[in-house]
């Protein structure tokens, strides 16, 4: 199986990081999204929309992040411990509900930080606007609200006592604002120990290795 993956992206990292901790072999190939590589016409034959995570399984290819993440469970269900993708329909729909819920919302304000704080000033060589950055905060403050009072509440993770799915498409999400400066947690005691569970559920040292581009991003963007 081969995966197409940037790991400067957070669908690329959720994938990397499910295929890595649950122990499913992959070769990685690297598609540079910052010079392009995606646009290619190498890259184009094989998917059309020019958009990675690509998962390729012999002559199958797969693209989105959630449908490959949903895919690599199935077919690999014997290695796989259920609580990443419960089958007890009431859990499994818990999970689906949040994988729903945070493509317009964490996701959405979360890479939109990235941009305006990280991306805009490499591309345009220019700082954006105070006003815009601080209304794509404040959209951002706000998924997180609902992430602790809506699905975290009091439990360790999104969907109760064990890691799933939700909690690592959430924490990938989470990482890219902080990746450029922005300590998203700071006020959060809540989010902060759900972190340190989710890094410890990963391992930390493979949570830091996935992460490990997106934390350097400001520097070597800056170079």
């Amino acid at each position: 199986m081969e995966l197409y993956l940037d790991l400067l992206s957070p669908p690329c990292r959720s994938v990397f990081l499910f295929a890595k901790v649950v122990g499913i072999p992959f070769e990685f190939k690297l598609v540079d999204l910052l010079s392009g590589q995606q646009f290619t016409e190498e890259f184009r034959k094989i998917s059309i929309i020019r958009k990675i995570p690509v998962m390729k399984d012999g002559r199958f290819i797969l693209t989105e992040s959630i449908a490959i993440l949903q895919y690599l469970v199935q077919k690999h269900s014997s290695i796989v411990p259920d609580h990443w993708y419960p089958a007890d329909p009431q859990h499994r729909a818990l999970v689906n509900e949040y994988l729903s819920w945070q493509h317009l919302n964490l996701r959405a304000h979360g890479s939109k930080i990235f941009l305006l704080r990280t991306l805009y000033p490499f591309i345009m060589g220019s700082e954006p606007l105070k006003e815009k950055v601080d209304a794509a905060v404040e959209d951002l403050k706000q998924s997180l609200h609902l992430l602790e009072e809506k699905f975290l509440q009091n439990k360790p993770f999104i969907i109760g006592n064990n890691i799933s799915l939700a909690d690592l498409v959430a924490i990938v999400e989470i990482m890219q604002p902080v990746g450029s400066g922005l300590d998203v947690f700071e006020g959060r005691p809540r989010l902060i120990a759900w972190r340190e569970r989710v890094k410890k559920a990963l391992g930390e040292k493979l949570f830091d290795e996935a992460h490990d581009v997106i934390m350097k991003s400001c520097d070597w963007l800056l170079v």
